[in-house]
């Protein structure tokens, strides 16, 4: 039984989040890439819904989340977006669909919209996606930035480390947090930074952070579910809480089921017409 109990069942908007920060209220944002853990993520009272790129590793079994297209990218958020009746829905850009051409950039993220009815689209980095960022926002779309530890730009940085841990870094990540934030980003995702960076970013800009192994000064929170949930058992960072181990339980079920049907236990005489 869920102990968090939803207050105010309006659809959540970019507003209501610039409010939910203006109050203090944190922000409470997960993944979901599918028509049934959106259903229940929903009911549950989640306030956003990252339709993650993360997909490429948790649903398709890639290594890193490079390989995902947009495709696959509006498929996941589609069905996610039939789910859902209160959270705001966002879908990550994936690699390669907006760090080049601007006006590509903005054709990509009008088709997401078009194609999935999402509610705004995420992208990774600061001032060297300001351009294509500005050309998303001029057609009216909602942009959430994401900085600190950029997954598809691992190959650039050949470890999953903590990012901004330099003097150098941290000032350049607080300058293009700035500029996200000015240009119109209505929230920016900062993953994997140290806490005190992190809460002086919060400190610094209007808009709301999402952290990810940011500490607990961000303006709310975001984590990948199948993690969270014990589904992706191999995964352990610092900054994960696992709330089930859901991954054991449905070994288990699924054990006793097939046992069930060796033995000739299932169907019994009550589950058959």
């Amino acid at each position: 039984m869920s102990t968090y109990t939803v207050t105010d069942p309006r659809k959540v908007t970019t507003k209501r989040i610039a409010d939910m920060r203006q109050s203090g209220e944190k922000i409470a944002m997960i993944t979901a890439y599918d028509f049934t853990m959106a259903t229940l993520v929903d009911q549950a009272g989640i306030d956003i819904i990252l339709v993650g790129d993360s997909a490429s590793n948790v649903m398709q079994g890639n290594a890193t989340t490079i390989p995902i297209t947009i495709d696959d990218m509006i498929v996941y958020g589609r069905t996610v977006v039939r789910a859902v009746k209160r959270a705001m829905v966002i879908v990550d850009m994936p690699f390669g669909t907006y760090q080049g051409d601007p006006i590509e950039a903005q054709r990509n993220a009008v088709r997401i919209m078009q194609e999935t009815g999402a509610d705004g689209v995420k992208l990774e980095g600061g001032r060297e996606v300001r351009t294509a960022t500005e050309m998303i926002l001029r057609a009216g779309i909602p942009v959430m930035g994401h900085l600190g530890l950029t997954p598809q730009s691992i190959n650039k940085f050949g470890t999953y480390s903590t990012r901004a841990q330099d003097e150098s870094e941290a000032t350049r990540l607080l300058a293009d947090a700035k500029v996200l934030a000015e240009i119109g980003c209505f929230g920016i995702v900062l993953e994997k930074i140290p806490a005190m960076l992190a809460a002086k970013v919060t400190q610094s800009i209007s808009v709301p952070t999402i952290g990810i192994g940011g500490g607990g000064a961000c303006s709310g929170q975001v984590l990948v579910l199948h993690d969270m949930l014990g589904l992706n058992r191999e995964f352990k960072p610092k900054f994960l809480r696992v709330y089930n181990n859901l991954g054991e339980q449905i070994i288990d079920s699924v054990g006793n089921y097939i046992s069930d049907v060796k033995s000739g236990d299932f169907p019994n005489a009550d589950e058959q017409y």
